[in-house]
């Protein structure tokens, strides 16, 4: 009985994820309004922090047990699912506006991130390594982490210039006291904890039942696994039309997921680094700049329906890759 219980959790863990998605949302969005924050800063810290929880998890667990393709792959493929899956599924639900600051701070800090993590990844073909070896090194972890410290000194600075402009803010937001909302978000994060452990955990032994390749589960399986909190947060943070916390949600966790994930995995064992990961960073890049691409065809400075629909397109079209590729 016992080895069919990730099967029977799968279900009820898919269930936490939705209440627990819920939950952050409506207390997150409280604790903007009621403090003067920006749903933008909420959204890249409190939000993309409760979301991350799945991948941090699964990544400490794969770094501990030696298994590198899985801790990369979560991540590189969480990332992808990110912003094209994701984005591109708030979008169909509902436009996803974005501002000036976005356009050019955010994104841009999501794209350094990606390249610094390739070329970290990369370095052996510089020269710098250890028998020859492509692997992110324990220093390389502390040079992600380092600069996810300067991103989070960046957020503080933004959130308290951007106070005028959230207390003009026209979101509709339910007035709870400060209590109800930190246990809003207590409980939530805690739902998608618990709810994407279980879902993950399911997914994975299904995807062991058919012999898939470890790169492969961690791309695709676990990446899609850890990324439902994501995509249901955002989903149902489009539906209620709390835009800024959808894209602050999606953006704010590929962030976190390489400089703070990446690097805290990287401190616990170092990960060796394949080749075949670079054609995945490529995509995740590509990715970042077709939000650049589609905005000039917006006269809202939206990602819009159309373009979001191009968004999830294209990941099908990534996944039909993978599979041709390596399953």
């Amino acid at each position: 009985m016992e080895a069919y219980w990730p099967y029977i959790l799968f279900l009820p863990g898919f269930f936490l994820l939705l209440k627990g998605a819920d939950w952050l949302v409506e207390g997150s969005s409280a604790v903007a309004k009621r403090y003067g924050l920006s749903p933008m800063i909420i959204g890249l810290t409190i939000v993309s922090f409760g979301t991350s929880l799945p991948e941090l998890i699964i990544n400490v667990f794969a770094s501990f047990s030696g298994s590198p393709d899985i801790a990369i792959g979560n991540i590189v493929g969480s990332n992808i699912s990110n912003l094209l899956l994701i984005l591109g599924t708030s979008a169909i639900i509902y436009p996803i506006a974005i501002k000036k600051s976005v356009i050019f701070s955010e994104i841009p800090f999501s794209l350094a991130a990606i390249t610094l993590m390739g070329f970290l990844g990369n370095i052996a073909i510089f020269g710098y390594s250890t028998e020859g070896n492509m692997y992110l090194s324990r220093v390389d972890g502390g040079i992600l982490l380092f600069f996810f410290a300067l991103f989070l000194g960046y957020i503080i600075s933004v959130s308290k210039e951007d106070k005028d402009l959230a207390l003009h803010s026209d979101m509709e937001i339910h007035a709870i006291s400060p209590l109800k909302s930190l246990i809003y978000i207590l409980a939530g994060i805690a739902g998608l904890f618990v709810g994407g452990e279980w879902t993950v955990d399911g997914a994975i032994e299904m995807a062991h039942f058919f012999n898939l390749d470890e790169k492969f589960i961690g791309l695709t399986i676990i990446a899609i696994g850890t990324s439902l909190p994501e995509l249901v947060t955002s989903a149902v943070a489009a539906f209620k039309r709390d835009t800024e916390i959808a894209l602050g949600n999606i953006i704010g966790s590929n962030i976190f997921n390489i400089l703070w994930i990446l690097g805290i995995s990287a401190l616990i064992n170092p990960l060796k680094f394949t080749p075949n990961f670079n054609g995945d960073i490529l995509v995740v890049i590509f990715a970042t700049c077709l939000i650049f691409i589609v905005l000039p065809f917006s006269k809202t400075s939206s990602i819009e329906r159309t373009h979001g629909i191009l968004f999830v397109g294209l990941y099908v079209a990534y996944l039909t890759w993978l599979v041709i590729t390596i399953a």
